[in-house]
């Protein structure tokens, strides 16, 4: 999904003033059927970080709910892996050989510096994707709650980062939380737990080798969103042969049995979609979440997660345990603690 074109500010006609808390503000002019409309800049800047924001909600829970009903038809988590990775990069190459978007141009220090996180967001999704396919999505979602403990510790390893006790200790929620959840879950399966701690510590990495290299220039129109589509290219080229290695035999005749059963149309649009709104929903995210501070960040993030396991358990009508469900709540209001005090006690 393309970057979207900031609303262009213009200067207001003579007649046309916008105030809004006795402060005169920049404004833009709206098209509407009657006429032209002044608004001012704020109003847009909120309704277009708003859109975004509900794009990113919709889009990831689409990419969970896609994936699951996928992965129940087809389980094979390294082939839903490599295709939703392999779906955005025609997409992002269009961009990029069109001149929509500027083409990354990345030196030889650069690969250094990405690869390494391109192979941490490999094993990252592949993790994700291998629980989304082994248990229910709110466990899934529950236990990828813990991924800041995995920071914290890769930071202290290999960055010597050191936090205020009261970041440390807005750990514990977490670790109780997902512990609870998981001994109360009804779906629970080892693979699906050794899926989600493994994208944790693989998204983990990712984050501390950002933060160790960020110093060092990859190259050139390296913003946020071509970025991202630099890692999925490296991403897809690594996991591709572990696809081959772990489903290759076995693809043919998993595929004849859910094509079967659902039909090939079905199978092929829905993995096509899962791929689309997984590109689309990380990218729509690197944009919003560049425009935003830390604490707004955190609020989202944790609304993003909730809305991911009411809509999922809702859809899937996966069973809750009451201790599950607490389990699952301060998991999730631990991540967001852990955020807000993060922010605060730099």
């Amino acid at each position: 999904m393309a970057e979207p074109e900031e609303a262009a500010a213009v200067a207001p006609p003579p007649d046309a003033t916008c105030i809004e808390d006795e402060a005169v503000e920049e404004c833009v002019l709206a098209e509407w059927p009657a006429g032209k409309l002044a608004l001012p800049q704020s109003i847009v800047d909120k309704a277009s970080l708003g859109f975004l924001f509900f794009a990113w909600f919709f889009l990831n829970v689409m990419y969970n709910v896609t994936n699951k009903k996928c992965q129940n038809a087809f389980p094979m988590p390294w082939t839903m892996t490599v295709v939703s990775l392999f779906v955005g990069i025609p997409w992002v190459c269009l961009l990029w050989a069109s001149g929509i978007r500027k083409a990354p141009k990345i030196n030889a220090d650069g690969w250094k510096v990405l690869l390494p996180i391109g192979a941490a967001h490999a094993l990252g999704h592949a993790g994700a994707v291998i629980a989304l396919g082994a248990g229910a999505v709110s466990f899934a979602q529950t236990v990828k709650a813990a991924e800041p403990v995995f920071t914290c510790v890769l930071s202290y390893i290999v960055l010597g980062t050191v936090f205020k006790w009261q970041v440390y200790a807005s750990l514990l929620p977490i670790i109780v939380g997902v512990s609870l959840a998981s001994l109360k879950e009804l779906s629970f399966t080892w693979k699906a737990l050794y899926g989600a701690l493994t994208s944790n510590i693989a998204f983990a990495s990712r984050a501390v080798l950002s933060k160790a290299t960020m110093d060092k220039p990859a190259g050139e129109n390296m913003d946020a969103p071509n970025l991202y589509g630099v890692l999925t290219i490296i991403a897809f080229t690594l996991s591709l042969p572990f696809a081959l290695y772990f489903e290759g035999a076995g693809f043919m005749e998993a595929w004849k049995a859910s094509t079967a059963v659902v039909g090939a149309p079905w199978l092929i649009r829905q993995m096509a979609l899962d791929g689309f709104y997984y590109y689309t929903y990380n990218e729509v995210a690197f944009i919003a979440l560049n425009k935003v501070s830390p604490i707004t960040h955190s609020i989202a993030n944790t609304i993003k997660r909730v809305c991911i396991i009411l809509t999922t358990v809702l859809i899937f009508g996966n069973k809750l345990t009451f201790l599950g469900t607490v389990g699952s709540t301060i998991a999730v209001l631990g991540t967001f603690s852990y955020s807000i005090l993060k922010s605060k006690f730099k």
